[in-house]
């Protein structure tokens, strides 16, 4: 059995949050949405790493953090392995995570849309929020410039959606 989790540092989730940051801005530079994650292995490694591709492979499933999970390929267990994304999860993101027993999650911003991560912390996950300016400014930039795809993508009826300033 392995130890359990030391809390995450802020710090570490900082550096791993570059990883994600560097993904969101490649996202938007091919045309799509600024949305990149990480997942982090319990040593530290990045095993996998993804951005939004919903846009770029006409396909809807192809968020960050499936993106980042299927990039990191097949482990043998996900305990002890953190998912780090720009934006709190949607509820299907936040579903793979519980799925798969993903021990932490680190958002990197929550003001432009609040996904599942509090389900998650309600469920076991270790959450930390940094409320990070970058990753906020990016969204909320990209959801000024195109708030038709902003909306497709979170699955909400433009008219009916509320995107927090």
């Amino acid at each position: 059995m392995a130890a359990p989790l030391t809390p995450l540092d802020p710090a570490t989730a900082r550096v791993w949050l570059a990883v994600a940051l560097e993904e969101a801005r490649s996202g938007a530079a091919a045309g799509g949405i600024p949305i990149g994650a990480a997942l982090v292995g319990r040593d530290g490694e990045v095993l996998g790493r993804g951005h939004n591709r919903r846009v770029q492979d006409d396909d809807p499933s192809v968020h960050a953090e499936t993106a980042a999970f299927r990039a990191a390929g097949r482990q043998r267990s996900y305990r002890g392995t953190t998912m780090v994304t720009t934006l709190s999860p949607c509820w299907y993101c936040s579903g793979l995570v519980r799925q798969f027993g993903i021990s932490r999650l680190v958002v990197g911003e929550a003001r432009t849309f609040s996904g599942g991560h509090d389900w998650l912390a309600g469920h076991g996950v270790e959450v930390l929020v940094l409320d990070d300016p970058e990753c906020a400014d990016m969204m909320r930039d990209f959801i000024a410039a195109r708030p038709q795809l902003w909306h497709e993508d979170i699955g909400a009826d433009e008219q009916d959606a509320e995107v927090r300033a």
